[in-house]
């Protein structure tokens, strides 16, 4: 029950600070300032909306990129529901399908994801969210608590 209310709490929080970030990059780029730093040395707040996934991948999709997108995230849901990993990772799962979501939101809301960080730090990257942010922090964590309980299996393995 505690991992539970964890996942629903990160989701709903994280969801929620990304449609309202969304919606002010979106106001700043319509003329309402919420901050002055517009264009930065590393990154620019400019609005794109993206029809397609990762780097405008499947943007050829259209409309049905949305549905195909809800399936997938409705069975990553169900997934991880059976088969229990959320009470091992309900704080990094929650922070994954609250960003899943908030993108998904956009596409119904918006016919394209808002996308609003353009980093050119060193190199140019994608423009990006939060809700991208949380997604792969969300993998990350996943990834590096995996690892490290691999490790620790095997260390106890080898004595």
């Amino acid at each position: 029950m505690r991992s539970l209310l964890i996942f629903f709490l990160v989701a709903v929080g994280t969801f929620i600070i990304d449609q309202n970030l969304k919606v002010m990059a979106m106001d700043a780029v319509n003329g309402i300032e919420y901050s002055t730093i517009l264009k930065g040395t590393c990154i620019d707040l400019e609005l794109h909306y993206n029809r397609g996934v990762a780097f405008s991948m499947l943007a050829f999709l259209g409309d049905n990129l949305k549905w195909v997108q809800l399936t997938l995230i409705l069975g990553i849901v169900a997934y991880v529901f059976y088969d229990g990993y959320l009470k091992q990772h309900a704080f990094a799962i929650g922070l994954i399908l609250g960003g899943a979501f908030g993108n998904l939101y956009d596409r119904f809301i918006h016919e394209g994801v808002v996308d609003y960080v353009a980093w050119h730090c060193g190199f140019n990257f994608a423009v990006f969210n939060y809700a991208d942010v949380m997604i792969d922090l969300g993998v990350a964590i996943i990834l590096l608590f995996t690892y490290l309980e691999y490790r620790k299996e095997k260390k106890e393995s080898m004595k």
